[in-house]
Order: structure tokens, then C-alpha cells, then sequence
């Protein structure tokens, strides 16, 4: 029976490794893969899944409006898709995440998400509350903070600064992420 899976965990957590690796384990066995990323991550290309290290796939690019259910059918169609990876889960609309639970629900195709929970001032990405809510296993991808406990928190600088307030999803500019603790994100936005 296939399940919807919400795979998280802070930046650098190695989040899309992880996805280029279940791609690999699911081909090296004969398998097809259908990979998936939203059009708003266009840091590396449209298209691209590509890890902080070089590692990178082609990926079927969607936007917002894409419903992500006739895309997997018809290729499902055109050749028999063993599983479904979604790179940067959290840029999906609350209709795209229900459309992945009807792949898994209707078409037994089980669906792999990878994606932040929250963004830098610690509240959910509009995919992430809909995958917390509905996926049948969530699984957490855990990284270090600075101070070496578990990192939770995806802090913003900009010009070195931390930030607390701002567009949720700015991608390119002259902003820097930092996985950090809870404790260490308190630290840094009370010396703002």
C-alpha cells in the first residue's frame, strides 16, 4: 500500500541528497522515478533538483497553478512510475500537497516529499502544514547547529544581519541562510 511521506529538516540537512539517493536506489533496481520541483526554486536552473555539493537530476518543474495529479497521471501513462520524489515540498500549494495524496490514494503510487518545515521566523511554509497534517509518515532529517544541538530553525541574515521580518520566499539577493538551535535563532534576533 503506497504512502505520502513528508521528509523534513532545516537547511543543510542534506534533504536532497536523500532524494537523489531513494532516485538512484529505485533505478539501480530497475524502476522509474518520477522527480518533481517547483518552479519558485530556481537557484540552480528551472527544473534542476541540485544538492549544496554539485549533485543534480532534471526534475519536472511546476508552478503553482500545475496540478501536480494530471502531470503524474500522464506520465504514469506514457511508462509505469514506481514512485514520485518531490524536491522543496514547501513551495507547493495546499491544493498540490491534496493532489499528492490522490496519487497515493487512487493511484498506489507512493509520493516522497522533501521539503523545510518553517521558514526563518519559525512559522510553516504553505506546503509544509498541509504535509504535517495529512502524511501518512513524517520523518525528520536532522542537522547541527553552530553550537552543536540539533538545528530547528532556518535563520536569515542579510548583510550579515539577522532577520525576522520579510517576504517568506526570497531566493537570490544578497541574503545568507544559517541552520541554528532554537536557543541560538533567540540568541541572534535579540541582538538585532
Amino acid at each position: 500500500m503506497a504512502k505520502l511521506y513528508f521528509r523534513y529538516g532545516a537547511m543543510g540537512s542534506g534533504k536532497t541528497i536523500d532524494l537523489i539517493k531513494v532516485a538512484y536506489n529505485y533505478e539501480e533496481r530497475g524502476q522509474n522515478v518520477l522527480l518533481i520541483a517547483p518552479s519558485t526554486d530556481n537557484r540552480y536552473g528551472v527544473g534542476k533538483i541540485t544538492t549544496r555539493i554539485g549533485l543534480q537530476r532534471d526534475a519536472i518543474c511546476v508552478a503553482r497553478d500545475t496540478n501536480i495529479f494530471e502531470i503524474i497521471k500522464k506520465e504514469n501513462n506514457e511508462k509505469k512510475i514506481d514512485c514520485v520524489l518531490v524536491d522543496e515540498s514547501n513551495f507547493l500549494t495546499e491544493k498540490q500537497v491534496n493532489e499528492l495524496s490522490d496519487v497515493v490514494d487512487f493511484m498506489d503510487i507512493p509520493v516522497i516529499c522533501y521539503g523545510l518545515r518553517s521558514d526563518f521566523r519559525q512559522k510553516f511554509f504553505e506546503g509544509s502544514g498541509p504535509l504535517m497534517e495529512i502524511a501518512d509518515k513524517i520523518e525528520e532529517i536532522k542537522t547541527i547547529c553552530e553550537c552543536g544541538a540539533k538545528a530547528t530553525v532556518n535563520m536569515r541574515f542579510i548583510n550579515g544581519k539577522a532577520i525576522t521580518e520579510g517576504e517568506q520566499v526570497f531566493i537570490g539577493g544578497n541574503e545568507s541562510y544559517k541552520s541554528v538551535c532554537r536557543k541560538c535563532y533567540k540568541k541572534y534576533i535579540s541582538e538585532v
